[in-house]
């Protein structure tokens, strides 16, 4: 897919939206526009990189396109423009997770801002700078190599091969949604990674969930006493794990 593909929604093909469809083209950007129709916006999804609700004055979103959208942009780490009167804009924005809302836009509209948007949005995407972002932390680089590569095409993964090349990574303003953990480690282990963690005020609120290898009630019952966010036993298949994270970030 092309970054640059952009696809514009609205109730109808205005004379603003003409104009902008020319500059966009000027500007080399590649755009589309589709009225506010479920099937139309699906048919060009899968080569959209960023899609844009230009909303002429009470334009709102219907629930079925509200919801295709949120959970597309969600599955596909694609994010919105609103366009439109600030009443308009805020109040369907209030229906759309913000992390899915990379900008907005009023009424009537700079062509030369939203060209500038979309041109920051594709640099931003281009760096996979949209993905969610999580460090893996295992003493078995080949273990860690082998979920690193099961996630990063959907994930932006980092790895550190003990807990206090973790902390010290992390120490250095780099930034992440998920620590996956490995439980049992030499001279650091995870509990005592956690509890490093935890006590530290940049890092406490960042979720971990543990890895561990041992399934057996009483190693299991260790674990969740630490409170972690979660835990995934180390024998856990590809695509199971891509599916408990996908329900965990999207909660």
């Amino acid at each position: 897919m092309e970054q640059n593909k952009i696809l514009i929604i609205g109730s109808k093909e205005s004379f603003i939206i003409r104009v902008l469809l020319k500059k966009l083209a000027d500007a080399d950007i590649d755009a589309k526009f589709v009225t506010t129709k479920l099937d139309l916006i699906h048919d060009l999804w899968d080569e959209t990189a960023l899609v844009t609700f230009y909303m002429e004055p009470d334009d709102r979103l219907e629930d079925d396109i509200r919801t295709f959208l949120v959970d597309k942009m969600e599955d596909d780490d694609k994010q919105i423009i609103l366009i439109g009167d600030p009443v308009d804009t805020n109040e369907v924005a209030s229906s759309i997770p913000s992390q899915l809302i990379y900008k907005i836009l009023s009424r009537p509209l700079d062509y030369d801002t939203y060209i500038d948007c979309v041109n920051a949005y594709t640099k931003q995407a281009a760096a996979d700078e949209f993905k969610r972002s999580i460090l893996i932390v295992d003493d078995d680089p080949n273990y860690m190599s082998l979920v690193r590569e099961w996630l990063k095409d959907s994930y932006k993964v980092s790895m550190a091969t003990s807990g206090l090349r973790a902390i010290k990574w992390l120490g250095s303003n780099n930034k992440v949604d998920l620590i996956l953990l490995d439980y049992e480690m030499p001279v650091t282990d995870g509990p005592q990674v956690l509890e490093m963690l935890r006590a530290d005020d940049d890092t406490k609120n960042i979720p971990v969930m543990f890895l561990t290898g041992r399934d057996d009630k009483e190693s299991v019952m260790a674990v969740l006493a630490l409170n972690p966010q979660g835990y995934f036993l180390k024998t856990i298949g590809k695509d199971e794990l891509l599916n408990k994270l996908k329900v965990f970030f999207m909660g």
